[in-house]
């Protein structure tokens, strides 16, 4: 009884032992992580890389950028003057027309009866007015020899004069019944490329109906229309590039990016600021020999403005806008980021000018930028510009016939 007892205590106080060893070995575990975790705690964080470029003076020129439309040097409406059936159309859509040439034809046989008719009344009033002159030749000598009273020489004066008025009145109704059957062959007036046709065949056609038929437009040179704001026009009148005393390079870029490989020439300024935009159209002739620019295509002129001496320049990516506020962020002497408030002047391809905040040998970052605080100390690297590639090379400017798209100014 005393040995089972004895068995008993034993194997309870071996289940202790090994429940105690394990505990220690959990806790030895447990304390060896948290030394892990220590160390890992104490690795030191290096400072982030940024790429940034030194900011250096030098002579650029400024060039401005608006959009524009084309326009035709004259357009001329071309309608039909009579009221009649349109029985011809006379010319191609879309070709090269000269003044002159018959465009289109409305029935003329009204105004051909109208014509003649008129005639035929020209001539009767003709004949009542020689009779007229043949009674007053008779009259006048009998007035003389008291022959006939003051009256009949005073009614054959009259009618003589009457008849003649009739006479002038029946002329100027043939001259117009003339016009009018001249109306039916409608030619154009100018020289240019004609437009679609506004009315078919046996469509009436004439005041109140249909008037407009087409439109023949002037295009070389060509008109290109450029509405600037009013500061903006300022600027440029102060500099005498808008007022014809000046005769600065303009260039005009097309819509597929395309340099057009003429020069333009400044024409005139619009007589007013449109309330609406707050705008001024100026007007700048192109030449445009073989018609290749039509009205109504939307391009870009570009204009050098002038020069800028010791200009400070940025690259636009370097500038944050915060709340209507241009930063930027410069790497000082000691590597720790100082973000800056800068004024900026006029754009300069992708860059920007800054007229206030930045001095030459400033690092301003940019590459990292959004990663950057204010006093964070940084690694500075040297900017490495992008090599092109082809597919960007094949987009660049091209000297061709008819121009690079430029950024669009601020």
């Amino acid at each position: 009884m005393r040995s089972k007892k004895q068995k008993l205590i034993s194997r309870f106080l071996g289940e202790i032992s090994s429940r105690i060893t394990l505990v220690l070995i959990v806790l030895t575990i447990a304390a060896s992580m948290a030394v892990g975790c220590k160390k890992e705690a104490k690795v030191v964080v290096h400072p982030p890389d940024v790429e940034v470029i030194e900011v250096v003076n030098q002579d650029v020129q400024v060039k401005k950028e608006w959009v524009a439309t084309t326009d035709g040097f004259v357009n001329a409406s071309i309608r039909a003057q009579v009221q009649g059936y349109l029985i011809k159309q006379d010319y191609t859509e879309g070709q090269f027309v000269t003044k002159g040439q018959l465009m289109f034809e409305i029935d003329p046989r009204t105004f051909q009866a109208a014509l003649d008719q008129a005639k035929a009344d020209l001539a009767q009033k003709k004949a009542r007015w020689d009779v007229t002159k043949a009674n007053l030749a008779r009259v006048l000598p009998l007035a003389e020899q008291n022959a006939v009273s003051l009256k009949d020489r005073d009614d054959a004066i009259g009618n003589e004069q009457s008849a003649h008025a009739a006479v002038l009145a029946a002329q100027a109704a043939v001259e117009q019944a003339q016009l009018n059957l001249g109306f039916t062959r409608i030619a154009s007036p100018i020289s240019g490329i004609a437009g679609f046709a506004k009315a078919q065949i046996g469509n009436l056609v004439g005041p109140g109906q249909v008037e407009e038929l087409t439109t023949v437009s002037t295009v070389n040179p060509i008109k290109v229309l450029v509405p600037i704001s009013e500061q903006e026009f300022l600027r440029l009148e102060e500099r005498k590039l808008v007022t014809g005393k000046s005769s600065p390079k303009i260039d005009l870029i097309l819509s597929d990016g395309s340099l057009y490989h003429y020069e333009g020439k400044y024409a005139f300024s619009n007589r007013e600021v449109d309330p609406t935009t707050g705008t001024l159209k100026v007007v700048i002739l192109f030449p445009n020999p073989g018609n290749i620019l039509r009205p109504g295509q939307f391009a870009k002129v570009r204009v050098v403005t002038g020069v800028r001496k010791g200009a400070l320049l940025v690259p636009q990516r370097a500038v944050a806008d915060m709340q209507g506020k241009d930063l930027v962020a410069v790497v000082e002497p000691d590597n720790k980021v100082n973000i800056r408030l800068v004024q900026v002047d006029e754009q300069v391809g992708s860059d920007w000018i800054i007229s206030q905040g930045l001095k030459p040998g400033d690092k301003v970052v940019i590459e990292g930028i959004q990663k950057v605080r204010q006093g964070m100390i940084v690694n500075p690297k040297p900017y490495e510009t992008e090599k092109p590639t082809a597919a960007s090379e094949d987009s660049g400017t091209t000297k061709a016939k008819p121009a690079q798209s430029p950024a669009e100014a601020r």
